[in-house]
């Protein structure tokens, strides 16, 4: 039945600062980009290189959600990485705050987490 991962879609509070996080931070690319005047609101798809997609959204006053890892509902974002080491140096360098790195109990695979500029848990995940 299901058969893979689509989009993911984010509502973000300033859409030129998450535009500018998630493509040339992070470093997806853009497939479309589009206004709604009907809604005041953007729509940008983003490209991951598996395929997967992020839908950021802009919409006026949009209300703020619990974002820590452990509140309810969606718990955060993780994107697999190759080389860890890197990324964190990557985000650093760009004045993104990266928390320790931790080791997956029953993977021994190594991850972290950082935030979007709205605060959202993203998790890299090595392996």
């Amino acid at each position: 039945m299901l058969k893979g991962t689509h989009h993911v879609a984010i509502i973000c509070s300033d859409y030129q600062t998450s535009k500018h996080f998630y493509t040339h931070i992070l470093g997806l690319d853009i497939i479309a980009e589009n206004y709604r005047a009907h809604r005041d609101s953007y729509k940008l798809d983003l490209a991951l290189p598996d395929g997967t997609q992020i839908e950021l959204f802009s919409f006026p006053s949009p209300p703020q959600r619990p974002s820590t890892p452990e509140a309810q509902g969606l718990r955060h974002l993780a994107f697999k990485v190759d080389d860890l080491a890197s990324c964190i140096k990557h985000l650093e360098s760009n004045e993104v705050e990266v928390e320790a790195v931790r080791v997956d109990e029953f993977t021994g695979n190594r991850f972290t987490f950082f935030k979007d500029p709205d605060d959202l848990p993203l998790e890299l995940y090595e392996g």
